[in-house]
């Protein structure tokens, strides 16, 4: 059975940027719930109740068709949201060091660039969705978003930073204000996870 990731920090830790009220609604009810449909929906195949998320979302056509919308949905929420919760930290902010700075100013110019290239594209995601710093099936780092609960994994894309799009992350303290919380991200990211994850990509 898929189970929600524990938090390594409390629900007030990213306060004033991230409100303790939707940090505990977002984890416990938002993401519980994405946990408790892919499990409902996999029921009858506890053979894929085994699997990492991730290689369900990396081959779901593979699948009965019966099931790949709810892994889509329900598996890319999970998979998003964990993601989301470690790249995060109330020790966050700052900029990127060492090979992953390297990367990001190779790729996108500059940090800045790289930096406004993503809240751009945070900007401009219609409705729910993600905003996303990937490595792709050519080893390069790539900025783009994802509708609903779109996983990268679906495209052989590696996600190695992320931020939630949905009205849910933010909208009891910043309401209509998406760019103010997108702004906000960067005094949370946990850069020593984001280069970790290129890292375990690149070895």
């Amino acid at each position: 059975m898929f189970t929600l990731p524990d938090l390594l920090y409390e629900y007030d830790a990213f306060e004033p940027y991230i409100d303790a009220q939707t940090m505990e609604i977002h984890y416990s009810k938002h993401h519980q719930g994405y946990v408790d449909k892919l499990n409902t929906a996999l029921e009858e195949y506890p053979d894929l109740l085994q699997k990492d998320v991730k290689k369900l979302l990396n081959n779901v056509e593979d699948f009965p068709v019966d099931i790949q919308t709810a892994i889509k949905n329900n598996g890319g929420g999970h998979a998003n949201h964990s993601l989301f919760w470690t790249v995060i930290s109330p020790d966050g902010g700052g900029n990127p060091k060492g090979d992953l700075r390297d990367a990001l100013e190779t790729r996108f110019n500059s940090l800045n660039d790289f930096k406004e290239e993503f809240e751009a594209i945070a900007l401009s995601q219609f409705g729910s969705g993600w905003a996303w710093l990937v490595v792709d099936d050519d080893d390069d780092l790539q900025v783009h978003s994802t509708g609903n609960q779109d996983s990268p994994l679906m495209e052989d894309e590696t996600p190695i930073l992320v931020l939630d799009l949905w009205e849910h992350a933010y909208y009891l303290k910043y309401q209509n204000r998406r760019a103010d919380y997108i702004r906000a991200f960067w005094k949370i990211v946990n850069w020593e996870e984001v280069a970790r994850q290129f890292k375990k990509i690149r070895s």
